[in-house]
């Protein structure tokens, strides 16, 4: 405040920087709460009832205008301006104070936005009460980062434990595409390159016993996880193993959720408390910047998830020229028996009315684009925001096998919840890392140092790749490329979109063998649709990677998937692992002489004809789709 000389008001100087507020405003007695807490100690707190007449300099209606800031000299500060030097010791307040003094226009706005405030102090509480509910305190996520790094060990330990059954049929040594002929094309083709094109510790060996010792140490490893031993060290193994099995996969392990694994994974080891032993009492401080970046990341695999569906072309989704049609919204008429994998209740879900079908859609979109905006809102926002993303993915994983997907999104959406939402938070609070070892705070500084360096690099190339949904035509600037290309093979930062494009029609590949050229026999897949009469199964969180990629593969031609000429090539040998994969084995005495697959069109049987004959499926002969092999046309190079 200024005399009408023009010289700052001053009055005696506190020993420490001091707030004076007016104690009969519930609004202020809220938010001084949480000032407390931010300033640490640093700052003193008083109401102007309790010590207002120590400073007669000072207008008792002054003090019930606005909150009223000493300094250490003894200058005197109301309003915003109080506001904003009442932290000016805390380096995320600094840059308050200075665009204050600095910043053109920015005074004169907050000022107006406090006097707005201060006028309307009930209406302020009542927002803030239905906002914040009844704790403004900064949240704290302690408990969220307990209960999250426990549901990542689970998904962790699902996927490797998933691919270690099928591992030897999918990349080994006897398998459909095997590892070793692939480290081998790659170092032919890049030669002291390959290593940085393909980070995988398989280069040090390729054999099925270390494919088997990096699923058997991850399945390990995430179980230490889930009893909170070692996180961070744990994290960061798995990290490791998983890229490693990840880009020693192939096409089998090119999906969207194991990329969406490893960036969660190498993003949560900056999250994790630095500690051996978990010791109640000795809680280490959430890392804010490594937080941040998991909280991106969900906003980022859910926005570009439903932008993606409206820029992609297909109006099945409701947009049309520009604009949501009600009558538009199609694409859950052909979802349900359209997905890879539907599960038994999608049959039922396909008989729902036109309506509602319509309405999903809407809601889908709706919470894929919308609520993630409440990521970063206020408690009550963040928190219904957080339970409407958890409905979406328990209702996609009650009708579709989406493995672990759906699992490890609703990991990310635990960190929603702070610890007030626990109805915990004592307990932490009153720990606060003090029995922590000096080895473990430093080592949390530094991983929090490193968590300041990655959202530093990552976060221009991931607002990018946010904008990239919204101008699916836009180039990525060079510079943006070149940090990509550095990271991709690492499969650190990644772009996602699931089901952009609807796919409306469903062509089945079934795959027959014969000993005689005449008769034929079929071999079932555990999992995908084969057997009208068989229901639907429900397999998730596995994942059987051959039945997806079947699934694929009847999108296109076979020429453009060589892995399945080469599985076509496995069972006229008969090779053990890779029949593995199959439900049985219709020729048990003798590898069949030749193979084909017929190509069909499957739909969903109507309710009349699953009363009238128990049928699941119906289906319609499309042609061949790969033609009669056998071993002697190889031979002679056919």
């Amino acid at each position: 405040m200024l005399m009408p000389d023009g010289s700052q008001l001053r009055v005696a100087a506190p020993p420490r920087p001091l707030v004076i507020w007016d104690g009969d405003c519930q609004f202020c007695r809220r938010w001084i709460e949480r000032r407390h807490a931010v300033t640490k100690g640093e700052v003193d707190y008083a109401t102007s009832q309790e010590i207002g007449d120590q400073f007669p300099e000072i207008p008792h209606d002054e003090f019930q205008r606005s909150i009223v800031y000493i300094d250490t000299e003894g200058r005197v500060f109301f309003a915003a301006e109080a506001a904003y030097r009442s932290l000016d010791r805390q380096p995320a307040g600094r840059w308050l104070a200075w665009s204050y003094d600095h910043v053109p226009g920015f005074a004169a706005v907050s000022e107006f936005g406090y006097r707005l405030l201060a006028r309307n102090r009930t209406s302020a509480s009542l927002v803030t009460r239905l906002l914040w509910g009844k704790d403004v305190d900064r949240p704290s996520y302690y408990w969220a980062r307990k209960y999250f790094l426990r549901a990542l060990g689970i998904v962790y330990l699902v996927a490797f434990v998933s691919l270690w059954t099928q591992v030897d049929g999918l990349i080994g040594e006897e398998g459909i595409l095997p590892l070793r002929e692939f480290l081998s094309f790659v170092r032919q083709q890049l030669g002291g390159q390959a290593v940085s094109f393909l980070p995988t510790l398989c280069w040090i060996n390729s054999s099925n016993a270390f494919l088997h010792f990096l699923c058997g140490a991850g399945t390990i490893v995430s179980a230490l996880l889930i009893f909170e031993i070692a996180p961070a060290i744990c994290l960061a193994v798995l990290f490791v193993f998983y890229l490693s099995l990840t880009l020693a996969g192939q096409t089998f392990l090119s999906f969207q959720w194991d990329i969406l694994l490893l960036e969660t994974g190498f993003l949560s080891i900056f999250l994790a408390p630095w500690k051996i032993w978990p010791r109640r009492g000795s809680e280490l401080p959430v890392s804010r910047p490594a937080l941040f970046l998991l909280k991106l990341l969900l906003f980022k695999l859910m926005v570009m998830s439903g932008i993606v569906k409206l820029t992609s072309g297909d109006d099945s989704w409701g947009w049309v020229n520009h604009s949501l049609h009600w009558s538009a919204m199609t694409a859950l008429d052909y979802h349900y028996w359209s997905q890879p994998l539907p599960t038994i209740f999608a049959w039922y879900a396909d008989k729902t009315p036109e309506w509602f079908k319509h309405f999903s859609v809407a809601a889908c979109l709706f919470i894929e684009i919308i609520v993630p905006i409440f990521i970063w809102a206020p408690r009550r926002l963040r928190l219904i925001a957080s339970g409407l993303l958890i409905f979406l993915q328990l209702a996609i994983a009650i009708t579709g096998n989406y493995c672990f997907f759906n699992l490890l999104t609703i990991a990310l959406c635990l960190l929603l919840i702070d610890d007030v939402a626990w109805r915990r938070e004592r307990v932490i609070q009153t720990n606060n890392g003090t029995g922590s070892t000096f080895s473990s705070c430093f080592a949390h500084q530094v991983s929090t140092c490193v968590a300041v360096i990655v959202l530093i690099a990552m976060l221009p190339l991931n607002s990018w790749l946010i904008f990239s949904a919204f101008k699916t035509e836009a180039e990525m600037p060079k510079i943006f490329e070149r940090v990509y290309e550095r990271v991709e093979p690492f499969r650190l930062v990644s772009g996602y979109g699931l089901f952009r494009v609807m796919t409306k029609d469903r062509g089945e590949i079934v795959i027959e063998g014969s000993a005689d050229g005449v008769n034929w026999l079929p071999y079932e897949f555990k999992w995908k649709p084969g057997d009208v009469m068989r229901a639907p199964k429900w397999c998730a969180p596995h994942q059987p990677r051959l039945d997806w990629q079947m699934w694929f593969a009847a999108l296109s031609s076979y020429r453009e998937n060589l892995w399945f000429v080469r599985m076509m090539v496995c069972l006229l040998q008969g090779k053990p692992a890779v029949i593995a994969l199959f439900e049985d084995n219709p020729f048990q005495k003798a590898p069949p002489r030749y193979v084909r697959a017929k190509f069909y069109r499957y739909r969903f049987s109507t309710t009349e004809e699953h009363r009238q004959t128990g049928a699941w499926w119906r289906r319609d002969e499309l042609g061949e789709y790969f033609p009669i092999l056998s071993l002697d046309d190889l031979q002679r190079g056919k």
